[in-house]
């Protein structure tokens, strides 16, 4: 395993896995949601709960299964609450493999700030794994994620306690909770409830963009919709498919790529179809990164 510095840049290039869910509203800096344990459980369904995490504390994400069991509790424990360890079963865990990019077992990432980081694949000694873990402390700190969770059960003394968020709209915090427990129709008719109310209410309609995408991979299987796009080239559907394969895993400019080059051979219907996708991944990836701008230019330009 190579040990080459990780730095900011490291982040770049990935979408942000924190717009796959509506965001819940900040926590005071330094502060992190009462938990009573360093190392978490994590599935598809639940995955939000990470990424909400990692806005205050980085979390290291270790995939095992066939066989492989998680080795890194013990490590992460020696970071006394500074590291948040997530534990996920590639073999039942499609969006986060894919998202992940997980080809075997072990594979270990992090995410810090809501954005994934690559760390390494394979088992190593604990002296090499602490370096790039104090890596992953040195990242954090650069993107201002330094806080703390408790190492055994939340204190009961008199501390301050924290102060109680804003809650979220009702259909917004009905959607979310639909979101944490895998429901994404329900999600999506909450959201579109909050849209008819309010048709400028641009968080409903960021997050209907972005629950429809987790609704549409629920279940996929990654390579037989990858083999699907490559026997196919002009078929739409396996296109649209693998572009939101792309998004998700953080392939941003591929899918663009490949729904914009797509559409000058598309009939009035698949123009349609196209355009309205590309329409949901800007408001994914976000109107402001340079990636959308482009991809947004040249759609215009297609139209018109």
């Amino acid at each position: 395993m190579t040990n080459a510095p990780i730095s900011a840049a490291s982040m770049r290039g990935a979408v942000d896995l924190s717009s796959l869910v509506n965001p819940r509203p900040q926590r005071t800096p330094g502060t992190a949601p009462q938990t009573s344990t360093i190392v978490l459980s994590a599935t598809d369904a639940t995955f939000t709960q990470v990424l909400d995490l990692s806005n205050t504390v980085p979390v290291v994400v270790e995939f095992y299964g066939q066989g492989v069991e998680p080795a890194l509790a013990p490590l992460i424990q020696q970071y006394e609450g500074k590291l948040v360890l997530a534990t996920v079963d590639a073999t039942s865990n499609p969006q986060l493999v894919e998202a992940f990019q997980v080809q075997q077992v072990p594979t270990v990432a992090a995410v810090v700030g809501g954005r994934p980081v690559q760390l390494y694949v394979g088992a190593y000694p604990d002296e090499e794994v602490r370096l790039v873990l104090d890596q992953v402390l040195e990242l954090g700190a650069q993107n201002g994620v330094t806080g703390t969770v408790p190492v055994g059960e939340a204190p009961t003394s008199a501390e301050p306690a924290e102060p109680v968020e804003e809650p979220l709209p009702p259909h917004h915090q009905e959607a979310y909770d639909a979101i944490a427990s895998g429901d994404y129709a329900t999600a999506i008719a909450e959201y579109k409830t909050a849209i008819a109310q309010n048709p400028r209410d641009a968080l409903a309609v960021a997050g209907l963009a972005q629950v429809s995408l987790l609704s549409r991979l629920d279940g996929a299987d990654a390579s037989a919709l990858r083999e699907a796009a490559a026997a196919s080239p002009s078929d739409l559907a396996a296109q649209l498919a693998v572009a939101d394969l792309d998004i998700s895993g953080g392939h941003v400019e591929d899918a663009f790529i490949r729904l914009l080059d797509l559409f000058p051979t598309a009939d009035a219907e698949g123009k349609n179809a196209i355009r309205t996708r590309l329409l949901d991944y800007f408001e994914i990836v976000g109107g402001d990164d340079p990636r959308v701008i482009a991809a947004r230019r040249r759609l215009t330009g297609l139209l018109y």
